[in-house]
């Protein structure tokens, strides 16, 4: 049946990736096609098959990571209806992640470096961070007045940097737990903000 074809080209798939991880956190150097192959215990005409190429393989383990939880994250901050919570629940969602991900990221993102369309794919998925910080944003200087139009794109800028995982990594000590960053690059977007603390009567 087709939902059987289907249920075990997905197992399939997950073994692919889990195999790529596994890999990339035994070692920085990128893993070949025949090696994750023969760790998940399949034709290597399959892995080119499923994932087209190894920077096709890669792209896709870095979107199951991320898929995983900001699936059931992201939905949740950005219907929030006081702004600067949101803005600091997305903050916190991605200092957790990335610190949920830190070595398999790092390497990831190392590879991307000796790949230009790897590292461009990567790139474009960053642009999504970007477009959410500029949405709340938005929605902060509806009701605050703050950032300014001056300052908008600059502030939307900071932020960016202020959640990436360069960042992050720059910042974390070797334990790489995200809270105490969070809590600090919280404090730096409501300067960014010059808001300040939270004004008074919000909850």
């Amino acid at each position: 049946k087709i939902e059987n074809r289907r249920a075990a080209a997905e197992q399939t798939r997950s073994r692919v990736l889990e195999a790529t991880r596994k890999l990339i956190m035994a070692s920085s150097v990128p893993p070949s096609i025949d090696a994750v192959a023969a760790l998940a215990g399949v034709a290597r005409m399959t892995v080119y098959y499923q994932f087209g190429s190894k920077a096709g393989l890669l792209e896709a383990l870095f979107d199951e990571l991320g898929g995983r939880y900001f699936r059931s994250e992201l939905p949740l901050v950005m219907s929030q209806d006081e702004p600067l919570q949101a803005l600091a629940d997305l903050i916190e969602v991605f200092l957790t992640f990335w610190a949920s991900e830190r070595l398999v990221t790092r390497r990831i993102r190392g590879m991307a470096a000796l790949d230009s369309d790897f590292e461009e794919s990567l790139r474009g998925r960053d642009k999504r961070r970007r477009l959410l910080i500029r949405t709340v944003l938005a929605r902060i200087t509806q009701k605050y007045g703050k950032p300014t139009n001056e300052v908008f794109e600059q502030t939307v800028d900071a932020l960016y940097a202020l959640t990436s995982f360069a960042m992050f990594d720059t910042m974390a000590e070797d334990d790489g737990k995200a809270d105490d960053i969070a809590h600090f690059v919280q404090r730096l977007a409501r300067l960014a903000l010059g808001i300040g603390e939270r004004p008074s009567g919000d909850d």
